[in-house]
């Protein structure tokens, strides 16, 4: 009778049967990884799970250097308009004023001048008034108690005429010069240059550059 031999049990443990956590396939060395792992890393890796981002280079999508550019291209063509603006109201500014001025210096002379006439139109009325008084005082006699009053009258007029700036000349012993001296006459004087004027009849009469009345003299031939 043959010995009977307790069988082996040849079942397979928990950690060899297959499909449990920790059962390696057949020729796998590595380990699975968790079922969390391995859905976040193919989430990681899928390119349609990201999200878009518009790309730089991309046409028509303007950059931020092109608006700064466009902007500054914006406020200098601003500013050069302001400057052609500014200098042409100078310009304008500039004219109006030498207009202005020559305007003022225009009335200022054309002021004078009218001055001038008027004061010349006076003095040639009043000069026949005092070549009357000289011929009085030459007439007169010395002795006369009127001669005194004539002189007075004569001086006061020709302190008048001399404060509106008209002034008497005499040009006795003077080269003749018909644009201040009429001729009245011409003698052949002994000792007397030919030319020169040995007699005043009247005396003349100006105001500043301008002869109201020339002297009459005699001029020696």
């Amino acid at each position: 009778m043959s010995e009977s031999r307790p069988m082996s049990d040849s079942r397979p443990t928990i950690d060899e049967q297959p499909g449990s956590p920790g059962a390696h396939a057949p020729g796998d060395s590595s380990r699975r990884p968790p079922e969390g792992e391995h859905a976040l890393a193919s989430a990681e890796a899928s390119p349609e799970s990201r999200p878009s981002q518009p790309d730089a280079g991309e046409e028509g999508a303007p950059s931020d250097g092109d608006g700064e550019l466009t902007e500054l291209e914006g406020e200098l063509d601003e500013l050069v308009r302001a400057t052609a603006q500014r200098d042409e109201y100078l310009a304008l500014a500039q004219r109006t004023q030498a207009d202005f001025e020559n305007y003022r210096k225009r009335v200022a002379r054309e002021a004078a001048n009218a001055q001038g006439r008027g004061v010349a139109s006076l003095a040639k009325e009043l000069l026949p008034a005092l070549d009357n008084l000289d011929r009085a005082l030459e007439a007169a006699a010395q002795d006369d108690p009127l001669l005194e009053g004539v002189r007075l009258v004569r001086s006061e007029l020709l302190d008048g005429l001399a404060r509106a700036g008209v002034e008497s000349f005499s040009p006795l012993g003077e080269s003749f010069d018909p644009a201040l001296h009429e001729a009245m006459a011409t003698q052949l004087l002994d000792g007397a240059d030919g030319g020169t004027v040995v007699e005043v009849y009247q005396p003349g009469y100006r105001l500043g550059s301008s002869i109201i009345r020339p002297a009459r003299v005699l001029v020696a031939a």
